[in-house]
């Protein structure tokens, strides 16, 4: 049964004054608009900021589809040299800004482009570090561990192809460029991945705060695969049995646990240098 909304209280988001009618309209645009940058197979992927845009254009393997930028942006880029590969459409701020969400930051550049190639795991090569998310669904997340994942030098990151956000939006915009230089593989299951790696020389290491080891104790040796679960959730039961172990970061401080993507950068720090030794 459909509940219907209580009169004589706005709807969050509502303007006062407005009416069903304009209400009902909004919605419908904030909906497909959140559609619109969550991304399918066929459609374009949706990029926003300066570091996002200017990187994905300087990628070769890019595609591109289409490039807005105000008068600002474009003469920033003319200035830094950045051919941007694609003639730009020169428009007003306002004209990118409502094509994204209300708080997303666009700089003066949107861009639709093609998504890259996600490589087998079976491609991947045998070597340093990569990144397995088991259903990490916050594309800030997800960007950010991108991010951490160019600084260090990762070979790659693995998701599933359920239960994770699309590279797209929000996600490439946290990533702040690292799209184009770390690859996504996408896999059905991440059990089968796992002993795929496990198969091909890695040693697989789940970080949960449930880990009979410190991290930082472990005997670590290349090619290493860290495995990240969800806040909150942690993770899952067969991803931990599937893992050769299970390990936790231990902290000094009062609190005990760290946002995720924060774990993925002290993980990638701590296995970067134990490796280099």
């Amino acid at each position: 049964m459909k509940l219907r909304q209580p009169t004589g209280r706005p709807r969050p988001g509502a303007k006062p004054g407005a009416t069903r009618e304009q209400i009902e309209r909004r919605e419908r645009f904030e909906r497909a608009r959140r559609e619109s940058l969550r991304g399918d197979a066929d459609g374009p992927v949706v990029m926003y900021g300066w570091h996002t845009v200017t990187t994905a254009l300087q990628n070769p393997a890019r595609q591109l589809r289409k490039l807005l930028a105000t008068e600002n942006a474009a003469r920033r880029m003319s200035d830094e040299d950045i051919s941007p590969r694609i003639t730009p459409e020169i428009v007003r701020p306002s004209a990118i800004a409502e094509r994204l969400l209300p708080d997303a930051v666009h700089q003066g550049l949107y861009l639709e482009a093609d998504p890259l190639p996600s490589p087998a795991i079976e491609e991947l090569p045998a070597r340093g570090v990569v990144l397995v998310l088991d259903q990490i669904t916050d594309p800030h997340n997800v960007g950010a561990i991108f991010r951490s994942a160019s600084a260090f030098a990762a070979a790659a990151i693995v998701t599933t192809q359920r239960h994770s956000p699309e590279a797209t939006g929000a996600l490439a915009k946290a990533a702040s460029g690292a799209l184009e230089y770390v690859p996504l593989i996408n896999v059905q299951n991440l059990a089968r991945a796992l002993a795929v790696l496990k198969q091909r020389g890695f040693l697989v290491i789940g970080l949960d705060s449930s880990g009979d080891a410190d991290f930082a104790d472990l005997a670590l040796r290349a090619p290493l695969a860290l495995v990240l679960g969800a806040e909150g959730k942690g993770l899952r039961q067969l991803t931990k049995a599937t893992c050769d172990h299970v390990a936790r970061i231990d902290l000094p401080g009062e609190i005990k646990s760290l946002n995720v993507s924060n774990a993925a950068a002290l993980a990638l720090y701590i296995a970067s240098r134990r490796l280099s030794r």
